[in-house]
């Protein structure tokens, strides 16, 4: 059987285009992602890591009931799928949270907003690669575009070196909540890596919450003498927050948690990590526009001509056809 001297070297597929039902829970997800900067600023002066364990203990409940409802089945994990559930749980939940309402009591809820917008670029080069392909040539493209059109709605705003310092953290953990959920969303899910990384962060916080937060003012130890760390500081702690800082909490636990996170990762899983990074893009016009809900200024031209940049770069990302894609 004779062949030819020369071959047609194989096509290389384009990346398909995604469909705006894979995209719409992300774009939501990241719009509640955006909401919560400004909301944390409420939660400044109550105990962190109390709060934040009530909020993951809440939603994880939550997320449980739902998947019973809907029949989901949750599988436990195994192996090194411990290894990066945990990681999902302290990057993205109590690191990410420790820096967003740290970092808002020296920084503007902007100057977060657009480090968290920054991700495209992280999650264009690294998460392809986790995925057992190569970046797409149109998704690295398009990520500075999304970052610079966030950085023009939310300017840079007011910080200090501190502020810089906790968004840079916020910033990586909000890429690590993404990368570290690639290998083991597979064979959990949306729904499995969600209720896991939850109930992990929930136990993560309470243990910082018990051993290592300074109790309110009044909680003693038991001598009399210096600050009471333990159960009953928790409590006491608990019982410092005002309705408003409740009310913060559930919101956060509801919907910036159980309700975001089944959302993003569902679309992570459907369009793969590199392309959902872009829509992170959303989460500072949420935050733009929850500061105006909140009694802030009307936008100006630069916000509006940083919405036009977005939008263009996501549908630069988003849009198929890219040969070099894997």
């Amino acid at each position: 059987m004779s062949t030819s001297a020369t071959s047609t070297p194989p096509s290389v597929a384009p990346m398909p285009s995604v469909s705006a039902r894979d995209l719409a829970p992300g774009v939501i997800g990241m719009a509640l992602v955006g909401s919560s900067v400004t909301v944390s600023r409420s939660l400044v002066g109550a105990p962190l890591f109390a709060s934040q364990a009530v909020r993951y203990a809440a939603a994880a409940l939550i997320l449980v009931a739902l998947a019973r409802v809907a029949g989901v089945p949750l599988l436990r994990p195994r192996g090194r799928e411990w290894l990066w559930l945990a990681g999902i749980a302290g990057t993205g939940l109590v690191l990410f949270n420790v820096a967003v309402v740290r970092g808002v009591a020296h920084a503007e809820p902007a100057v977060i907003a657009v480090a968290v917008a920054s991700v495209p670029i992280l999650l264009g080069l690294v998460g392809p690669l986790l995925e057992g392909g190569r970046p797409s040539r149109r998704v690295l493209l398009a990520a500075p575009v999304v970052v610079a059109g966030a950085v023009l709605v939310e300017g840079t705003g007011r910080t200090d070196a501190a502020g810089v310092g906790w968004a840079a953290l916020a910033l990586a953990c909000e890429a690590g909540f993404t990368l570290l959920a690639v290998p083991v969303l597979g064979r959990h899910g949306a729904w499995g890596v969600s209720v896991h990384a939850v109930w992990l962060g929930a136990v993560m916080l309470a243990g910082l919450a018990v051993f290592a937060e300074r109790p309110v003012s009044g909680a003693v130890s038991a001598t009399g003498s210096g600050p009471a760390y333990g159960p009953a500081a928790f409590v006491a702690g608990l019982g410092s927050l005002t309705a408003g800082q409740w009310a913060a909490v559930g919101y956060l636990a509801v919907l910036v948690t159980a309700v975001a996170f089944l959302l993003w990762y569902r679309t992570v899983a459907a369009v793969g990590s590199g392309r959902a990074g872009l829509l992170t893009g959303v989460a500072p016009l949420a935050a733009a526009g929850a500061g105006m809900l909140g009694g802030g200024a009307a936008p100006g031209p630069a916000v509006w001509l940083g919405l036009a940049v977005v939008i263009a770069g996501l549908a630069l990302g988003l849009r198929g056809g890219d040969a070099r894609a894997a």
